[in-house]
């Protein structure tokens, strides 16, 4: 299968996705979404017993693309919804993928690219890796990843981390448990090969099946709340504060906020 904005490349049993759009910083595109999709249903059809997620050049992943990001006041309520669930479905594909994942950040992951580098059974990150979920400082909600996030660390880190839109680094991360482990950026990928080396010792049938547990125990909670994080996601587009966030960001100016 051929992908325009990914590579997906097998090894042993080991897959190995590469968000491949190094100009822009591996940023997330409508085009970015459906490959990835569609690159995490051919691995489930696979042999491969574990999937490596990367991304090519300095970045992971840096969030939404400017170019898609420019064209959102223009879309419709109905447009909005879609383009919400479609983010949704991509983040809980990846949160319940039925082998085990492993994160190998490379560099920055900030707004959703946090949510792919953390939605991982494992992350691992260079030292100098950036994260953070910056999307209200656009007049964004950060809605999708928030479900996850507060299971993950907690209220009031989430709460932190939310509200204040702050970029935070690799150790912080380690710290509040986004990221399992820091590694030379010369050894990510090999450190990541050799963890999904570890996890192949077991039994397949055994990690499939626990993985399902944890998923279904998290189901019931995550379906309802991901059904009224996509509303927020859709509605926040409608404000004025939104469409003022987005111009100054593409403006490179201090947005001028009116609560509206």
């Amino acid at each position: 299968m051929n992908f325009a904005t990914l590579q997906l490349a097998f090894d042993s049993a080991i897959a190995t996705v590469t968000l491949n759009r190094p100009d822009k910083r591996n940023a997330i595109s409508y085009e970015l979404i459906d490959d990835l999709l569609r690159a995490l249903d051919e691995v489930k059809a696979s042999p491969a017993q574990v999937l490596i997620l990367t991304g090519a050049g300095k970045a992971f992943c840096s969030g939404m693309d400017l170019d898609n990001l420019k064209a959102l006041a223009g879309r419709t309520p109905e447009q909005n919804l879609e383009d919400s669930r479609k983010m949704a479905s991509l983040f809980r594909a990846l949160y319940d993928f039925a082998k085990p994942t492993i994160a190998a950040v490379n560099g920055a992951a900030v707004a959703g690219g946090t949510g792919l580098a953390t939605l991982c059974d494992f992350t691992l990150a260079v030292p100098e890796a950036k994260f953070g979920y910056t999307e209200v400082r656009i007049g964004f909600v950060p809605a999708i990843v928030s479900t996850f996030l507060l299971r993950q660390v907690g209220e009031k880190i989430a709460r932190d981390l939310l509200l204040t839109g702050r970029l935070f680094s690799a150790d912080e991360a380690v710290r509040i448990g986004l990221v399992n482990e820091i590694v030379p950026a010369d050894k990510l990928l090999d450190r990541a090969r050799e963890l999904a080396a570890q996890l192949m010792e077991n039994s397949p049938a055994s990690l499939a099946y626990t993985k399902r547990l944890l998923s279904e125990h998290a189901c019931e909670g995550l379906d309802s709340q991901i059904e009224a994080a996509i509303r927020e996601n859709a509605g926040i587009r409608t404000t004025a504060d939104f469409r003022e966030g987005v111009a100054s960001f593409l403006e490179k100016r201090k947005p001028k906020w009116t609560g509206q």
